[in-house]
């Protein structure tokens, strides 16, 4: 497949089998029983994964966000996250004026994005949906948030409604192995608990055989419907500067006029890709479709920015070539630069602009997913 990113390191393959073992036994527990799962009356919508990171759960669940505004205009919306690399312990429950180190960057980021849903964070996600459902004050479940799990499919104490379970095209789960040696935090079994599994990340273009060794390949159950989506690209955004000054040089004397900054990626742009998230490989080739000339700089997964890694950034920014420099960040890197933002010289915030992610279905499918979501409500 295109740009497959599946690497096993086969000398950790020993610590696999001992990590699997305690998966298998926890999960065998809450099969039998012996773990107890608790139903809520409000509908609950898991979205998650069973790999470490990077399969497009941020995208996927602004865009059920999306929809189910749509669906049901008047149903209060609630997303709850565990919080990764917050400040603050507990539940928490974000306001307009939260930051981003009280709630961490994906949280922060929807809330943005969404000022009218509630976006709250709890690592423990029974305690945290309790206290959504108390403060919403209903006892109504017609009337009670729709609520969306981020990253929640191992967090087997909360029962789901339905669970949307998310591979990556590139590193697809059947073909990858547990931690440490690959990165699946669960045996590939546990795919069976999913009602809706979407193939994130696809490329632009596939064949029919390609959709049907896909499908072959992750041997899903009769019950289970699969969905392919792709990650679309909206237009560049400055992250700090909403305008840029410019001098018009008139007959008799020089003027400064305001206008609207705008950029875009050209065969001419020479671009940092700055990013400090799980999987950048495909934002990397999607780049490369429009310029030849990119220098990754990659960091882990929801890093926090300091001041040599400033420096770092200023110096490849420095000897960058050509007349047209980008640096291009994600939006969730956006938010965690805004923290070094006053370290950033002004002429490299100037030229940091943000690439929106959304995600499309393909197939024309996105009728159905959207039917059985509603379906999945109304029926609650």
């Amino acid at each position: 497949m295109e740009g497959d990113l599946i690497h096993i390191n086969e000398w950790l393959r020993p610590l696999s089998w001992l990590y699997g073992a305690g998966v298998w036994v926890r999960n065998f527990l809450f099969d039998s029983k012996v773990l107890k799962e608790t139903a809520f009356p409000a509908p609950v919508i898991c979205v998650g994964n069973i790999t470490a990171g990077g399969t497009g759960k941020t995208p996927h669940t602004e865009m059920l966000l999306r929809m189910l505004g749509d669906l049901f205009p008047t149903r209060p919306l609630a997303v709850l996250s565990r919080g990764y690399k917050r400040s603050s312990r507990g539940f928490v429950m974000a306001a307009a004026d939260t930051s981003m180190r009280q709630i961490g960057d994906e949280p922060w980021q929807m809330k943005q994005k969404f000022p009218g849903a509630i976006i709250a964070v709890d690592a423990n996600r029974r305690h945290g949906i309790n206290e959504i459902l108390r403060k919403a004050k209903t006892t109504d479940s017609a009337d009670s948030p729709i609520i969306i799990l981020d990253d929640a499919y191992q967090h087997r104490y909360v029962k789901a409604g339905l669970n949307i379970l998310l591979t990556d095209y590139h590193r697809l789960i059947t073909d990858d192995s547990l931690l440490p040696a690959g990165r699946l935090r669960e045996q590939v079994s546990g795919k069976d608990r999913a009602h809706i599994v979407i193939v994130s990340k696809c490329p632009e273009k596939m064949t029919p055989i390609e959709f049907r060794v896909v499908r072959k390949s992750l041997h899903l159950k009769p019950f289970q419907r699969l969905f392919f989506s792709q990650l679309h690209y909206g237009a560049l955004r400055p992250l700090f500067t909403k305008v840029e000054e410019r001098t018009v040089v008139g007959a008799k004397s020089s003027t400064h006029e305001v206008v609207t900054k705008s950029e875009e990626i050209t065969s001419e742009t020479h671009v940092i890709l700055l990013t400090g998230i799980a999987s950048p490989e495909q934002m990397m080739m999607d780049i490369q479709k429009r310029t030849r000339h990119i220098i990754p700089l990659f960091f882990a997964d929801h890093h926090e920015f300091t001041s040599s890694d400033v420096e770092k950034i200023e110096r490849i920014f420095t000897s960058l070539q050509g007349s047209k420099r980008l640096i291009v960040t994600t939006e969730k890197d956006a938010a965690r630069l805004q923290l070094v933002k006053d370290k950033l010289s002004t002429m490299v915030r100037r030229h940091v602009y943000v690439l929106p992610i959304e995600v499309r279905f393909m197939c024309d499918e996105e009728p159905e997913f959207r039917q059985m979501v509603a379906s999945f409500i109304n029926g609650q």
